[in-house]
């Protein structure tokens, strides 16, 4: 099968777009911000990554709009504060993490509206998932704005970077990560995720 995206991207026997099933796993973008009026937005996004660690930066995409209309608020908030928090999510979250999918007005705290407590940053206003095992503090560097969707919707790449970093020390082992602890969540497509508990060790070539 091949796909021309310009064209059609589920055509048959295809009942969805394959893209968010073959760009997999993800990891997920458990955002925190603060709107310029101090109220608290918490929201997971699909599409987050690292993109260097030297310094170490990362990008998460607000993509859409807010069901109210205008940006979503992890758009809107970043850009106003110059401030963010990725919140690792793992198995014992993920529940949690799902209910702050849900779209609520610009006026609510999302993070008490689920039942999450926050934790104070070292750096920076926006607060922290305090049952997150990792957060990161992180600065706005720049919004890419990516072309206009077949639908009209707008799609962003926020770029920040990390100025904090917050452990729990129970996934640290023998000075590195275990990532059997750690058991981060994954986003796969439609809405599969996985939860990832098992690694294997391969050396490079040189």
């Amino acid at each position: 099968m091949f796909i021309d995206p310009s064209v059609n991207m589920k055509p048959d026997p295809l009942l969805y777009s394959p893209f968010k099933a073959l760009v997999v796993p993800r990891p997920i973008g458990w955002i925190t911000t603060i709107s310029s009026d101090g109220v608290i937005n918490l929201a997971p996004f699909s599409f987050f990554n690292g993109v260097t660690d030297d310094p170490p930066c990362i990008m998460y995409c607000p993509n859409g709009s807010h069901r109210d209309g205008g940006p979503k608020d992890s758009l809107k908030n970043v850009q106003d504060t110059g401030e963010f928090v990725f919140n690792l999510c793992n198995w014992d979250l993920r529940e949690k993490m799902n209910l702050t999918a849900e779209h609520m007005p610009s006026n609510i705290d999302e993070m008490k509206a689920v039942g999450l407590e926050a934790a104070a940053c070292k750096f920076i206003n926006p607060p922290r998932v305090a049952a997150a095992p990792a957060s990161f503090e992180c600065r706005y560097i720049k919004t890419v704005d990516l072309p206009i969707g077949s639908t009209g919707r707008e799609s962003h790449v926020v770029l920040g970077e990390v100025i904090g970093i917050h452990i729990d020390d129970s996934v640290i082992v023998d000075g590195i990560i275990d990532i059997g602890l750690l058991r981060p969540v994954a986003r796969l497509g439609y809405m599969d995720y996985a939860v990832i508990d098992k690694s294997f060790t391969m050396m490079r070539p040189d």
